[in-house]
């Protein structure tokens, strides 16, 4: 049982959200590639896919790689919103009136 988990855990990549968080904010793109050693990444860490969260070899590789299935697929995904706490709690009948401020229930009201 334990080698299978971390087997799933070594294969696993960044989720959308991050993902997401990583286009729109250089910054944070460049937090996540500063904990990782450039020695111990493919090709030196030249060669980096930032919606797939994927380093490559070569840049005929990564080209390659942005030609494929699953990049694109990937890309698709990127395009719809990311889930957030706020469309969390909509779900659930939490969300925000017009004005800004939370809504309420109208039957807790009535008691």
């Amino acid at each position: 049982m334990g080698a299978l988990r971390r087997v799933k855990n070594k294969r696993r990549t960044r989720d959308y959200d991050q993902v997401v968080a990583d286009i729109k904010t250089p910054r944070h793109l460049q937090q996540y590639k500063d904990s990782k050693d450039v020695e111990d990444l493919p090709g030196l860490g030249k060669f980096y896919c930032t919606e797939c969260s994927k380093w490559f070899e070569s840049d005929y590789n990564l080209k390659a790689h942005t030609k494929g299935k699953n990049h694109k697929r990937r890309l698709r995904i990127l395009r719809e919103e990311p889930h957030s706490q706020l469309l969390a709690e909509r779900a659930i009948g939490l969300g925000l009136v017009d004005n800004g401020k939370r809504e309420e229930n109208p039957d807790e009201m009535k008691e």
